[in-house]
């Protein structure tokens, strides 16, 4: 996605509109009409945000369910499972034994957390360039509310990030986004309401690298699975 902010009166005030200049409220009209894109690519980014929140809560989910647990008695001639335990002592591994070649679903249950973690962590460092963005208008144009970062994003956020162990109950606010292997920093940050052109260029790069997901660890996962499972998942994700 493109991201469209900007100051819009110092935008304006540096073009040249030649044989358009002499059109009255030319410039005024003009700005007002790239206000309202900005707005729309605003409720557009921020629909995005949330749409990346659900399916990482979906992929918790998802590893949250791999766990089968048995179910009724042991003396069962038939194998019944459960996605709930009734017993204390079972552990959803189903004793270890193999799914498919060799790996248990423990051994399946690691390799899609440890993936899921990056995705977490990920969209962990997309919130705070979020707030950021968003948070950038023109006060001659129009009264926008700065984002801050103990605030709720959307309706429901607070709940989806609590799913996700990004949010704090201790200090009531979700937890500061790191680099993988670094540990967490300060959330004492105040967003601007104007940034720097460069800035605005590390923000957009930093979104689009995806510094967080190992890419290569990634690929491997998804071959080490589709090894056991016999299955080319290169053929199968396009």
């Amino acid at each position: 996605m493109r991201f469209r902010f900007m100051n819009l009166h110092r935008y304006m005030d540096g073009m040249d509109f030649g044989v358009l200049s002499d059109m009255p409220n030319i410039r005024k009209k003009a700005c007002s009409k790239l206000f309202k894109q900005q707005e729309l690519h605003r409720a557009q980014f921020l629909s995005s945000y949330r749409d990346m929140v659900a399916v990482a809560t979906q992929m918790v989910n998802t590893c949250k369910s791999m766990r089968s647990y048995f179910r009724g008695t042991s003396n069962s001639p038939l194998a019944q499972f459960s996605l709930s335990s009734e017993d204390d002592s079972d552990d959803g591994s189903c004793g270890g034994i193999p799914v498919f070649t060799f790996f248990s679903i423990t051994s399946f249950e690691n390799l899609a957390w440890e993936m899921v973690r990056m995705f977490i962590l990920e969209l962990n460092l997309k919130r705070l360039l979020v707030m950021e963005l968003l948070s950038i208008y023109d006060e001659k144009v129009a009264d926008v509310t700065v984002l801050h970062w103990s605030d709720e994003f959307y309706d429901g956020e607070l709940i989806d990030l609590s799913q996700l162990n990004l949010y704090s109950n201790e200090n009531r606010e979700p937890i500061f986004p790191c680099l993988k292997g670094c540990k967490t920093s300060t959330s004492s940050i105040q967003p601007k309401q104007l940034q720097d052109s460069n800035v605005l260029q590390v923000y957009i790069t930093t979104w689009l690298v995806e510094v967080n997901i190992d890419r290569c660890r990634v690929d491997e996962i998804f071959d080490i699975v589709g090894g056991e499972m016999r299955v080319d998942f290169s053929e199968t994700l396009g």
